[in-house]
């Protein structure tokens, strides 16, 4: 009977143990795939061919848009680079260039969100290709207590904010959260 007992014990504290384990979704990966949408935050580079008073850098505001000479507001979230030329092109040749040159390149990244169990905890310039571990470096390295094999990290998601458990060496998107939990040993 003892020997039934302690494997009943071992069995519950297994899954107690996991019970706030949240593995990172398959759509939390496969946004790495996908074309980079443009959010609140970045800053894009426009270059308008022979147009030297068009060409700029413009931020992508709150409410996710971009103020653009001559036309206006344009409306950048959850659009591509591609799609922004695109726009851009068409509402110039709706009476201010005849064939419009357009080309549109992120310049700045929107920043990520170092949290936790770092010597730092903050706000950190997002560098394309980056992951949680150089994320962590830039926020101080890991603090003593920190649990140095996963951490969470927080990602929208066609409009929905999700986490997920990941690696460290696990890629980032510009808008992340990490949060870098403390070890339970």
């Amino acid at each position: 009977m003892g020997l039934a007992w302690a494997a009943c014990l071992v069995a519950i504290s297994s899954v107690a143990g996991c019970s706030g384990y949240r593995p990172a979704p398959a759509a939390f990966h496969e946004a790495i795939n996908q074309p980079y949408m443009l959010d609140a935050g970045d800053t894009i580079r426009v270059t308008v061919f022979d147009q030297s008073d068009l060409t700029n850098t413009y931020a992508v505001d709150q409410s996710g848009y971009i103020a653009f000479p001559l036309i206006g507001a344009v409306a950048a979230r959850g659009r591509t680079v591609q799609q922004i030329e695109g726009q851009i092109a068409a509402q110039l040749r709706n009476g201010f260039l005849r064939d419009p040159d357009v080309s549109v390149e992120v310049d700045q990244y929107r920043s990520i969100f170092v949290m936790g169990e770092v010597g730092a905890s903050g706000q950190y310039q997002y560098v394309p290709g980056m992951t949680v571990q150089n994320a962590i470096a830039a926020a101080g390295g890991f603090s003593a207590r920190a649990n140095q094999a996963n951490a969470d990290v927080t990602r929208k998601i066609n409009g929905r904010v999700i986490t997920g458990r990941v690696l460290i060496s696990d890629p980032l998107l510009p808008g992340d959260t990490i949060f870098v939990r403390e070890r339970l040993f």
